[in-house]
């Protein structure tokens, strides 16, 4: 009994950061952006939190600093894929490299270190108290209302479907695509902070390990659908959750660690096949 309970909280606290990075990229998508730098934004948002907790010892501000920094990434991403038509995959893929390095050579500057960041104030909460885990909850519905149910959600899809007849009908296209991206640098930004101060109370090198990518996995499997989203995750957290629980049973844990990026290559190899993106998804308005 006491293995089953490990094994669904571990699976709700595995899907929290994953459900997060997977609305932002929906809305992303929607709004006709490629959402392939989803592991740069978590990466920010978790090192950013950090350093917010660092100089304030607030948790509010480091969670508004981990926002804030997937933002700026969302930002980059949304001038050079936007404004500069840079191909969105080489866009997404070169800030992940980038977010990488950047914060290893702030974590030298800073802490003289280039592995780990120096402990800070944590929420130190369970994932059934901490309040990121009700503002992922939250956020799930309210971006189903907001893409589905509201007027902007509606120019945002079209935007995405059809950005050359939005901007004909007098949509501004590069405005919605930029609130677009960089709200998905927002929500992936918090779940990076959920890494690095509600999981743990520090910032690790590469501390996102592939969640980026997995979350771009299970928005896909979700058909783009911020409800889905949420049952999707649960999936890839239950993958997580199992090799952290039956690690020590006799079964390498490099093969256990292995689970989820191999469900991850399973489901888009072999489950997203006749799921197409909205069709606007990286065309211009001028196209």
């Amino acid at each position: 009994m006491n293995q089953l309970l490990s094994i669904v909280t571990s699976t709700l606290s595995m899907s929290v950061p994953l459900i997060l990075a997977a609305l932002g990229g929906v809305i992303s998508v929607r709004s006709g952006v490629m959402a392939l730098g989803l592991e740069s934004m978590m990466t920010m948002g978790a090192f950013c939190a950090v350093l917010g907790s660092y100089y304030s010892g607030n948790i509010y501000v480091a969670v508004l600093a981990g926002m804030a920094g997937g933002a700026l990434l969302g930002l980059c991403h949304a001038v050079l894929s936007v404004r500069y038509k840079v191909n969105q995959v080489i866009s997404g893929i070169g800030l992940n490299l980038l977010a990488v390095a950047e914060t290893t050579l702030l974590m030298q500057l800073l802490w003289d270190n280039k592995g780990s960041s120096p402990q800070v104030s944590s929420i130190n909460a369970s994932v059934y108290t901490s309040p990121i885990t009700y503002i992922m909850l939250s956020a799930v519905f309210l971006e189903y209302i907001f893409l589905f149910r509201t007027r902007f959600g509606l120019r945002l899809r079209m935007v995405g479907e059809n950005p050359k007849a939005a901007a004909t009908v007098g949509l501004p296209v590069h405005k919605i695509k930029y609130i677009g991206v960089v709200a998905c640098g927002i929500m992936a930004g918090l779940g990076g902070a959920y890494l690095s101060i509600d999981q743990l109370n520090m910032y690790v090198r590469d501390m996102s390990a592939g969640r980026g990518y997995i979350a771009v996995a299970i928005m896909i499997l979700a058909k783009y659908n911020p409800v889905m989203v949420l049952f999707c995750a649960l999936i890839f957290g239950f993958c997580d959750a199992l090799q952290i629980n039956f690690q020590g049973y006799g079964v390498p844990p490099q093969i256990m660690a292995m689970i989820p990026y191999m469900v991850t290559l399973f489901v888009l190899a072999f489950g997203v096949r006749h799921i197409t993106p909205p069709a606007g998804v990286g065309m211009h308005d001028d196209e």
